[in-house]
């Protein structure tokens, strides 16, 4: 590990100013070279730096709407686009690390971006230490990994005894039972478009209070579960692929990542647990280990002004 930041605090996350949800953004495409769509909304002026965010799980590119205003506030272009198979994104039974890597530098060709960065959040963030992983460094220059789903960073499964409740049941059928995945992300999708305030008292129950209150303001929680929903415009079988990846042993070697890569990490998130990241800081060379005291999953909300703050120094926004 790199370097540790000192600790910030997270006693009063709510700002209604940091907080601020847009509006809507219309829906764009890059096509691939193999003729696939990638969907994005991206906020943001054409001549700031680009930052490429990577969405959760459930998740998709509506989820660039909870980090806009702190991104536009440090001057970046922030663009979230959804993964094959989700959103509006076209499917791809072949999925890997590497390849979603060409597709970041896909993306950032065809807006004319030489350099960039890419942050993402929860199961975002190992495709963000992915990208640390295959893409130049002379490109790449700015890593962010927040709260990241490192369930296959050393082995099939290796974090299973720090795993949530569902993280656990989740990763066990992936592995041993994937009729049952399936079933498991088909029923979430459901509620996640159907029963919304299911959705969102499931979610309540299993974060801490910090959490809470970031999704008590209400224009960050319907944008939340609009992302969440819009990931299963097509279906499960986009999440359940990318969430296979996330808890196979991955491709890449994270103690081979040398380049800067910030670390994010809520000490009190009840979904991912800090001592899955700790460990994953602690074997990556490069990493920069950001804990922030008291905050759970959402501090990718709550210290986005600080995430965005530094990758506008390294893009020099």
């Amino acid at each position: 590990m790199d370097d540790t930041e000192g600790e910030l605090r997270a006693d009063n996350p709510v700002s209604s100013s940091q907080f601020a949800v847009p509006p809507d953004r219309a829906t764009k495409s890059v096509v691939t070279e193999d003729g696939r769509n990638l969907s994005y909304i991206e906020f943001g002026e054409p001549d700031w730096p680009l930052v490429i965010h990577n969405h959760g799980g459930p998740g998709s590119r509506l989820e660039a709407r909870l980090l806009a205003t702190s991104a536009s506030k440090n001057r970046l272009r922030l663009l979230c686009v959804d993964r094959p198979g989700i959103g509006q994104s076209s499917g791809q039974k072949m999925r890997s690390y590497s390849g979603w890597a060409d597709d970041l530098v896909t993306i950032a060709d065809a807006l004319e971006y030489r350099e960039f960065g890419v942050t993402g959040w929860s199961e975002g963030g190992p495709w963000a230490l992915a990208a640390a992983a295959y893409i130049d460094p002379l490109r790449l220059r700015h890593v962010s990994s927040i709260a990241g789903g490192s369930y296959g960073a050393f082995g099939d499964n290796w974090a299973a005894d720090q795993l949530s409740k569902a993280d656990a049941l989740g990763g066990y059928l992936a592995l041993r039972f994937k009729p049952g995945f399936r079933l498991m992300y088909a029923t979430l999708g459901v509620v996640a478009k159907h029963f919304r305030g299911t959705f969102v008292k499931q979610l309540l129950s299993a974060v801490n209070d910090y959490d809470r209150q970031i999704l008590a303001e209400p224009d960050v929680r319907t944008a939340f579960c609009d992302s969440s929903a819009e990931c299963f415009a097509h279906g499960s079988d986009g999440l359940v692929r990318d969430s296979e990846l996330l808890y196979r042993s991955w491709a890449f070697d994270v103690a081979r990542i040398e380049r800067r890569v910030h670390m994010w990490q809520g000490m009190d998130d009840r979904l991912v647990t800090d001592s899955i990241n700790q460990t994953v800081a602690a074997r990556m060379p490069g990493a920069v280990w950001h804990p922030v005291a008291g905050a759970g999953h959402f501090v990718a909300v709550g210290s986005a002004d600080e995430v965005f703050g530094i990758a506008a120094a390294e893009l020099g926004g």
